[in-house]
């Protein structure tokens, strides 16, 4: 069997170049609307007196990622179909894999602003600064690295549940999955869980590196000691 899946990819590599870059699109949109909203969600809610907002917004979230993706699709297909929008393809599946992104990103952001080191704070504002520079200058770079740590849990996650994304004609990795299970070609399920699996590991590999870069060098010196 692996080596029908290896002839399959030698004869057509311009298809799964094709599935590949449509698995790519979908992951890398879904994320960054993910990114943008987790982010000033776990912001605001990290404000002072907001700890039960927090608590809502990190547990509604929670609740998004405990429905199966194809219930998730479903319903989104409906509400899609109701505002006269495109109930099938890329939508709905970018929309439902920004959903599912949307908890790791938010509770980092929250729990890293949270956990900035009061001192580093009380040394900004006596140098003037007001919130939103403390906020800028002091609070985020402190908490990009575990921001970038939500988003890559995201980002790793989502290769895999776009793969499912097929069904609803989005494209993908997940076509050649479903075209073999569809006319037993076990060769064709093996050629795209192989990549969806390669996908996820590149994908964890180069995050781990931009988490890595991003981590102020202080913080990268303090955690080898």
């Amino acid at each position: 069997m692996l080596q029908q899946a290896w002839q399959y990819i030698v004869g057509h590599p311009d298809k799964l170049l094709e599935w590949t870059w449509q698995h790519l699109q979908i992951v890398l949109v879904a994320n960054v609307i993910a990114a943008v909203v987790g982010v000033l969600l776990g912001v605001w809610v990290s404000g002072k007196g907001r700890e039960q907002l927090a608590e809502g917004v990190i547990h509604a979230a929670s609740i998004l990622m405990t429905i199966p993706s194809l219930a998730l699709f479903g319903i989104l297909m409906g509400i899609l179909y109701a505002l006269s929008l495109p109930s099938i393809g890329f939508l709905p599946v970018v929309i439902a894999l920004a959903l599912y992104g949307l908890l790791p990103i938010i509770r980092n952001t929250h729990t890293a602003l949270r956990e900035v080191d009061p001192a580093m704070i009380e040394a900004g504002r006596g140098m003037g600064m007001s919130g939103v520079q403390l906020l800028l200058k002091v609070k985020m770079p402190l908490a990009v690295p575990v921001i970038m740590a939500g988003l890559r849990q995201a980002m790793v996650m989502n290769v895999g549940i776009a793969a499912i994304g097929s069904y609803l004609g989005a494209g993908g990795l997940g076509q050649p999955i479903f075209r073999g299970l569809g006319n037993y070609r076990k060769d064709l399920v093996l050629v795209g869980a192989l990549t969806v699996s390669l996908l996820a590991i590149i994908i964890d590999l180069l995050m781990a590196g931009v988490e890595r870069l991003t981590t102020p060098k202080g913080i990268r010196i303090g955690r080898k000691h």
